[in-house]
C-alpha cells in the first residue's frame, strides 16, 4: 500500500536542505518502526517519493512525501508513531491511503503552491509599494527571468500568478481561490502555478517586482513560509481549474 504523509517543516529544519531532509525523513521511519517497503536490487533503498521539494530557508505548513508500506497502519496510529519520534520543527499532521501507479505519486500532480511572505521588522513595505505592487500585478503580461539547466530564458508569470493578496486588505487583487486566506497584518499571500508543468517561485516574483519598479532586491527583507501544494482536477480548459491540496486525493484508513 502506498501513503500520503502530509507534515509541516518550522525552525532550525528550514536550513536544511531537500537531500539532508530525505535521510532525516528515513531515519524517522526508522526510529518509528514502520514497516517500508524496500526496492530489490544490489542497493536496496525505501520506496518513498516527495512531491515539491522545498527550497532552503523556507519554513512550510504542509510538505509530502510518499511512502510504501508492507502492512496497514490506521491514519491516527501512523501519525502517532512518527510524531513520537520527529525531531524538533518536524510535525506529521496527516497519513492517508493513496492509488499505486506513477500516475498518482504527488510528484508528478503537483499544479500550484500557496505561500506567506512575512515581512521582518522595520523592513515591510510602505503605502506607495504596496499601492505599486497592487498594480503590478494587474498587469495583463509580466515578463520574469527564469534560471534553469539549460540557461536564462524570459517568460511571461502573469498566467501564473494565480493570487496576490496584501494583508490587512481583506480584497484580492487576482485570483481563483475558492475561500480567502488568513494574514497576520504586514502578511503577502502568493498562490503559484508550481510542479513540472511552469514552476513559479516566489522570490522570482518579488525580484522581478523590484526590478521592473526600480527597487533594491533585498530576499532577507522577508521570510518565506508554503502553505500549502494543489494538485488540478480541472483539466485543460480554460476556466476549469479545480484545485485540491494534495492530502485531499487519499483516504482515511481506519
Amino acid at each position: 500500500m502506498r501513503v500520503r504523509i502530509q507534515y509541516s517543516k518550522q525552525g532550525l529544519l528550514k536550513f536544511i536542505g531537500h537531500l539532508d531532509m530525505m535521510r532525516c525523513f528515513q531515519k524517522l521511519l526508522r526510529r518509528a518502526d514502520v514497516d517500508v517497503t524496500f526496492s530489490e536490487g544490489y542497493s536496496p533503498h525505501m520506496v518513498m517519493s516527495y512531491a515539491f521539494p522545498l527550497g532552503v530557508g523556507m519554513t512550510s505548513d504542509s510538505e509530502y512525501v510518499d511512502v510504501d508500506l508492507n502492512r496497514a497502519y490506521s491514519s491516527r496510529e501512523l501519525v502517532s508513531l512518527l510524531n513520537e519520534a520527529a525531531p524538533e520543527g518536524l510535525h506529521v499532521l496527516d497519513a492517508r491511503e493513496v492509488p499505486l501507479g506513477k500516475g498518482n505519486k504527488g510528484m508528478t500532480l503537483v499544479a500550484r503552491a500557496d505561500y506567506t511572505l512575512s515581512f521582518r521588522p522595520g523592513h515591510e513595505w510602505d503605502s506607495s509599494v504596496q499601492e505599486a505592487f497592487r498594480s503590478w500585478v494587474k498587469q495583463p503580461v509580466i515578463y520574469a527571468v527564469k534560471k534553469g539547466k539549460k540557461g536564462e530564458k524570459e517568460v511571461d508569470i502573469a498566467p501564473f500568478l494565480y493570487e496576490a493578496v496584501i494583508s490587512p486588505e481583506p480584497k484580492r487583487v487576482c485570483g481563483i481561490a475558492d475561500e480567502e486566506p488568513e494574514f497576520r497584518k504586514g502578511d503577502l499571500f502568493l498562490s503559484l502555478s508550481a510542479g513540472s508543468g511552469t514552476n513559479i517561485r516566489p522570490d522570482l516574483v518579488m525580484d522581478t517586482f523590484a526590478k521592473d519598479r526600480g527597487l533594491l532586491p533585498d530576499p532577507y527583507r522577508f521570510m518565506i513560509n508554503r502553505d500549502e501544494v494543489y494538485a488540478d482536477l480541472g483539466g485543460e480548459r480554460p476556466g476549469s481549474d479545480r484545485f485540491v491540496p494534495l492530502i485531499g486525493l487519499g483516504t482515511t484508513m481506519e
